[in-house]
């Protein structure tokens, strides 16, 4: 990651169904500088399957992945 003391962008893609979370996670690590994190939240439960299935087809490292149940939340790094 960048600095341990930078802000982590999320991506807050709750409401939105397949493939708009993944989606909107693509274009928020397209601008991240390379190293950096950026955490996604989803309510779609389809999300659990497509972030990690997205992070690993395109190089992308998934350091974190939760759910309060309702929530997903996934924290996606872009390669150095």
């Amino acid at each position: 990651m960048s600095s341990p003391n930078a802000a982590i962008p999320i991506v807050d893609a709750r409401g939105h169904q397949c493939p708009v979370p993944t989606l909107k996670l693509r274009k928020a690590l397209s601008s991240a500088a390379p190293g950096q994190a950026v955490r996604l939240l989803a309510d779609d439960p389809m999300a659990r399957i497509d972030v990690p299935h997205f992070a690993a087809q395109n190089g992308f490292e998934l350091l974190e992945q939760s759910s309060d149940g309702a929530t997903s939340s996934f924290l996606v790094v872009r390669p150095r």
